[in-house]
Parts: C-alpha cells; structure tokens; sequence
C-alpha cells in the first residue's frame, strides 16, 4: 500500500498527516487556516491522494509555521509512501485554465529537490491568509519530498484566482507523476535508483 503516517512535532506546531496516493481525492483536515483547508481540499481532490490532517500552529504568530510545516509533513509523506518510486511515472506536467488565470507547473520526483516559483499575486492577502505563503507551502514541500517542481504562472488577475489555479494545477501533475506505469517494470531512471 502507497500510504504515509506522519507525526511532526516542533515548538511551533504539531501536525498528524496521513495520506494514501490510490485514493479517491478524501479529505479530513483542519489546519485552523480557513483558506489554507479550502486550498488543501482542492489538492487531495485533483491529486485523487487522500489526505487526513490536523494541525495546532502558533496562529497567534501568524499562518506562516503552519503553512510551511504542513508543506514539509506533506512531502515527507509522499517520500514515504513512494518508497523507491519504483513503477511510477515519475514526471507530470499539467496547464490549468481558472477563468482569467493560468497556472502551469511541471514535477519531476527525481530525488533532487528544486521549486522554481515564478507567479505574482496582484494582492497581499486573501482573507486573513498571506499569500506568500504559497511558495513557502511548496518550498517545503519540494525540499522534503525530494521533488523538482516547477510553477509558472503567466497571467492572473485574482489573488484567489492564482492561489486555487497553482494547487490544482500542482495536483494534476502529482497525480500524473506517481500514478503507476503498467509499462514500466522497474526504477523509471537509466542510474537504476531516484
């Protein structure tokens, strides 16, 4: 089974994630960030992974601990639950339209972690949640799951727009990178081991 538990503690938050990657795109989170579950609920949706969390942050601080924490949790899972990647597809690239936005993002689960984050947000919030969280969310994310990823978005008019827009458009080309590959027999790599 492609499934992950993880447990991270810090002074800062306590986060239990689980997730199982041939899911059905459930969620069961609370992250005390209104904006944030609506932006994790799209993902475990458009990734088809299942995903349960809860998280007791420092909000008092602000969202960013949180936001960065959750990212980190998360591709620890997915490191876990991909073991050694083995049959996978291992790339996925996806062009998400969202009305007058349009977000881009290619990932390779190479074992070499990298984010090239290339979109603006024509506002600093949505709500009470700071958009540059969005990077910091996928930065951790990359770091831990030993991902290159790669978001770009060329255009967008909506803060709320451009963050959904990266999400889902991110989720389709998880999805596409860890679904199982009927032709591939073994490591998708010519060194034998990602």
């Amino acid at each position: 089974m492609r499934t992950a538990k993880i447990e991270r503690d810090t002074k800062e938050t306590q986060i239990r994630l689980e997730i199982d990657l041939d899911g059905t795109g459930a969620s069961d989170l609370s992250t005390g960030l209104g904006f944030f579950d609506h932006m994790l609920t799209l993902f475990a949706r458009h990734s088809k992974v299942d995903l349960k969390l809860n998280v007791n942050g420092d909000l008092e601080v602000d969202g960013h601990h949180t936001v960065e924490d959750v990212g980190i949790a998360l591709g620890r899972a997915f490191a876990q639950a991909l073991g050694d990647k083995k049959g996978i597809r291992r790339y996925g690239f996806f062009v998400l339209p969202m009305d007058e936005t349009l977000a881009e993002s290619a990932i390779d689960f190479s074992g070499r972690p990298f984010l090239v984050f290339n979109a603006k947000f024509p506002v600093e919030r949505v709500g009470s949640f700071d958009l540059e969280l969005v990077n910091e969310f996928w930065q951790g994310f990359a770091n831990a799951a030993g991902c290159n990823l790669h978001v770009n978005v060329p255009y967008g008019g909506n803060g709320h727009h451009i963050s959904e827009a990266i999400f889902k458009s991110v989720a389709r080309s998880i999805r596409a990178a860890v679904e199982l590959d009927p032709r591939e027999t073994g490591i998708p790599s010519t060194k034998g081991v990602l």
